[in-house]
């Protein structure tokens, strides 16, 4: 039984003795039936009172457990979420740590490659030519390509100029033949007629078997042409085509030679 019913029980007992039949009313007089049932009353009140009290009191206990759970909740997802915090941070810290390494790596493979670059273009490397094979420094090729460039650009007065420097530059290379070629047609085309000549024999001289010493002997007949030299250009044009026969350079001596006769 609940403890308010048992505490209770006395109290209904007295109030069914109240309430008994009228054989037994004689026992109690009127004011004290008023007396019982306010007494009745009162410890009925006072027991209500102990009861909210007790209620209230372990309502409040409670409550103070469901806080200091919360709390206790709210401290541990604090406790959590810093877990959490640090270990982002310590994920974070290990991927920077490989990027950096990853970057470090690289950067030492550029700086590596950077030096073989560096060393590849100070050294002498193998070049094809005019079907001729030789070794030429870095820079040695470069001047000779600008140069081409310029006359290729059709800029012929400063490819005369470019060419005539790298045949002093470097009067060893195996550039030469074919810079004194390229020398003599920007000098054909500036008219300088007979500083093309000059250059077309002497590179003749150096390379006879060069694959453009048929079109360099074919460009000194022109240049005899355009100096009105024409028993010159003749001879030239002759020893053309008894040179090398077998040349376009040849059969277009040929037919200039029949014009001229």
């Amino acid at each position: 039984m609940h403890p308010i019913f048992r505490g209770l029980a006395p109290l209904l007992a007295a109030f069914a003795l109240l309430a008994a039949p009228a054989a037994h009313a004689g026992l109690f007089d009127d004011d004290e039936a008023r007396r019982a049932i306010l007494d009745l009353r009162a410890k009925l009140e006072e027991s209500n009172k102990l009861q909210a009290q007790r209620q209230a009191e372990t309502n409040a206990q409670l409550m103070e457990q469901i806080s200091l759970l919360k709390r206790s909740l709210l401290d541990l997802n604090s406790q959590i979420e810093l877990m959490r915090t640090d270990a982002a941070k310590l994920v974070g810290q290990n991927e920077q740590l490989t990027r950096d390494v990853a970057e470090l790596q690289r950067r030492q493979k550029d700086i590596a490659q950077g030096v073989d670059d560096r060393i590849r273009k100070l050294e002498p490397s193998k070049v094809t030519v005019d079907g001729r094979e030789f070794n030429a420094d870095p820079r040695e090729k470069a001047d000779f390509e600008a140069a081409l460039g310029v006359f290729r650009a059709g800029q012929f007065a400063q490819a005369q100029t470019a060419f005539a420097e790298f045949v002093k530059r470097y009067p060893q290379s195996g550039y030469n033949a074919s810079a004194l070629f390229w020398l003599g047609n920007a000098q054909y085309a500036t008219r300088n007629y007979n500083e093309a000549i000059a250059n077309f024999r002497s590179m003749l001289s150096l390379a006879p078997d060069h694959a453009k010493a048929p079109e360099a002997v074919l460009s000194i007949a022109n240049c005899q042409i355009e100096l009105k030299d024409t028993r010159a250009a003749r001879r030239t044009l002759e020893d053309l085509t008894k040179a090398y026969p077998q040349s376009e350079a040849a059969q277009a001596g040929r037919e200039r030679l029949s014009r001229l006769r």
